[in-house]
């Protein structure tokens, strides 16, 4: 299922949610697109909050870069594109705790690096062309 994360500083940038990985997660996600939250950074990872609320599945520790992870304590969604404070090494991506594998950027998820604190970020359904 593609979706197009918006943001002023990114404009649209195209990623996939993968069921496989976390169907329930997924589903919820899925089921409350669109919405919109306000952005915070965290190393080199953006996040913020979305109306889903999910327990934690198939959780991981280490994430790679572009990935989209689901944070349980936050209810926020993640998007990784390099190292975080909690990394061990400047190859490593950690999460602050586990995320529910959820998608991946298709697009260049280093865009992300030119999102702002604050600033509103949107998910919506891509549409079919």
């Amino acid at each position: 299922m593609r979706i197009v994360i918006e943001a002023e500083s990114v404009g649209k940038v195209e990623a996939e949610l993968q069921p496989e990985k976390a169907p329930r997660t997924v589903g919820a996600i899925a089921e409350a697109l669109p919405f919109e939250g306000v952005a915070r950074r965290w190393g080199e990872e953006v996040y913020f909050e979305i109306p889903v609320e999910a327990e934690g599945e198939n959780p991981v520790e280490v994430v790679e870069v572009g990935d989209i992870g689901y944070w349980p304590p936050g209810r926020a969604l993640c998007i990784f594109f390099g190292p975080t404070p909690a990394s061990f090494s400047p190859d490593e991506i950690r999460p602050a705790s586990p995320v529910n594998p959820v998608g991946r950027i298709l697009g260049d998820p280093k865009a992300f690096a030119a999102v702002r604190d604050g600033e509103r970020i949107r998910v919506k359904l891509a549409e079919i062309e």
